[in-house]
């Protein structure tokens, strides 16, 4: 692709000629050749690629590794290309660069997460210096409209997908539906509410920043308002909104949920003592269905096989281990908090930042 009389490598397959400040020509040359997400897009000239390449350490056409299901060759200067379009700023880049890295690693399964028929799509969270230095939102609104850097990295991720992995629509996603969530997913961890150690830290990574990557579902709200705030009466409600059989997570154990607290239910929690720990344990023996009825809904159960050996009216977690279940802080007030099931087979990776 030429854009303002210079070639960007590895974007289309074949040149074209854009005018270098025209988003409606770039906008109409997507469209014509089945490429973009449906929105205008910021045209990616020379000049503004290599601005986001300045904050990139490294070759920019070093090949790093590949998107699937195409086995898309990724690049720094490709996926700059579709920052630029995303409308990120350039101290962003590692951010975009650092979830692409996460979204490879095989435990995530993106051959399956790009290719189900289920709705699924990665949702970002960025902990640490960079979601302050960059302006990421972690309060009011943190995953919806209105903040620059959650709404362009969370798009630039889905551009990535669509350009390089090949996750288009009806061909290399098959999402029966779909979601607002493919176009863009992504907050930062409320450290200044979170009542414990940062999520990173309680997985093993301690670094100044870092972004985890889940695939699942759009988030389902909980709301507890009650004023005496009871770490029982909200995780029982919590617990409520994931034993849920329409869920892709019910019939395979290693199944993970992504518990974001809002920080009023957080400080409720922490203020009777319990742990992160303990959140995910009671969640995990709270929220369980008889064994009967998952087999009577699933002809075929992932589970382990601790799971499968068990009788009828045994009550069983909605997945097999509580380490499964996440818990962190993002979000204003409110006394709202989030449940984010994952695809079921795919896992979480948390990454030091790294571009």
């Amino acid at each position: 692709m030429t854009v303002n009389g210079e070639r960007l490598k590895s974007y289309v397959p074949e040149l074209a000629e854009v005018a270098a400040d025209s988003s409606e020509a770039m906008f109409a040359l997507l469209e014509a050749r089945g490429l973009g997400d449906g929105l205008p897009v910021v045209p990616p000239t020379a000049g503004r690629v290599d601005a986001m390449l300045e904050h990139a350490a490294g070759d920019p056409d070093e090949v790093l590794f590949t998107l699937q299901p195409r086995s898309g060759v990724v690049t720094r200067r490709v996926v700059a290309v579709n920052a630029v379009m995303a409308g990120c700023t350039p101290d962003v880049f590692p951010v975009v660069l650092t979830a692409l890295r996460a979204l490879a690693r095989p435990e995530v399964n993106l051959r399956g997460v790009n290719a189900t028929t289920h709705l699924v799509a990665p949702m970002i969270i960025v902990h640490g210096e960079i979601a302050l230095t960059a302006d990421f939102n972690a309060g009011v609104g943190s995953f919806g409209p209105g903040n620059r850097a959650n709404a362009t990295v969370g798009r630039a991720v889905r551009l990535a997908l669509l350009h390089i992995a090949g996750a288009k629509p009806g061909f290399g996603d098959a999402a029966t539906h779909g979601q607002p969530a493919k176009y863009t997913f992504c907050a930062a961890e409320n450290l200044e509410a979170t009542p414990w150690e940062s999520y990173p830290l309680s997985r093993g990574i301690d670094a100044p920043s870092s972004v985890t990557v889940h695939c699942g579902e759009g988030p389902h709200n909980v709301h507890d308002a009650e004023a005496a705030g009871d770490p029982a009466l909200i995780l029982d409600k919590i617990a409520s909104a994931m034993t849920s059989l329409g869920q892709n997570n019910a019939p395979i154990s290693q199944a993970e949920y992504f518990i974001i607290l809002g920080p009023e239910h957080a400080a409720s929690i922490a203020g009777r003592a319990m742990t992160r720990s303990d959140v995910s344990s009671y969640l995990f023996n709270k929220a369980r269905l008889p064994a009967s009825l998952f087999r009577k809904h699933f002809q075929e159960l992932a589970w382990a096989n601790w799971m499968k050996a068990v009788d009828d009216n045994e009550l069983l977690p909605m997945t097999g281990d509580a380490d499964n279940i996440k818990v962190m802080v993002v979000g204003g007030p409110g006394k709202h908090s989030l449940v984010v099931p994952s695809w079921g087979m795919t896992r979480s990776v948390t990454l030091p930042l790294e571009g």
